[in-house]
């Protein structure tokens, strides 16, 4: 759920649940500092936002804030990470990741979101259909059916 910056902290605000056990994936598209873009001018002033002139934050790329509750507690807690910028490309990626950023481009294509940019069914299919690993259950394989199913539609 979206939630504004100013009520993150708040306990009182209701940001959405995960239970115990549960997982879920995000993933982030990261334009570095004075890399020219179109999207920059849609950004928030944050922290990495304005390019220091020393290396005050060293090679941290961004932080993960996370605010849990543990079971029959009232407040809740502050889990922060940086992650720093270790380049991997994607062809070195897990299966997993590759994976989950080919049902993301085809989400944005399907939206015909301003951010797809070169984004096409094509690049879909072959990012996935590389990243099929062991596939239990063979939702990887109907993935790639569905998108093969919407080129009909969508060109």
């Amino acid at each position: 759920r979206m939630l504004a910056a100013e009520d993150f902290n708040d306990d009182q605000k209701d940001a959405g649940e995960m239970g115990s056990g549960h997982a879920v994936t995000a993933l982030y598209e990261v334009i570095p500092v004075g890399v020219k873009n179109e999207f920059s001018h849609k950004t928030d002033p944050l922290k990495y936002q304005a390019a220091p002139t020393e290396k005050v934050y060293g090679d941290e790329l961004m932080t993960i804030k996370v605010r849990y509750k543990k079971p029959g507690e009232a407040e809740s807690r502050l889990l922060a990470h940086p992650v720093t910028a270790t380049p991997v490309s994607l062809a070195s990626a897990s299966d997993n990741l590759r994976f989950s950023a080919a049902v993301a481009e085809f989400g944005l294509l399907l939206l015909q979101s301003e951010f797809k940019q070169a984004a096409s069914l094509q690049d879909v299919l072959q990012l996935a259909g590389g990243a099929i690993g062991t596939d239990e259950g063979g939702y990887r394989k109907d993935f790639l059916l569905l998108v093969k199913k919407a080129e009909g539609i969508l060109l």
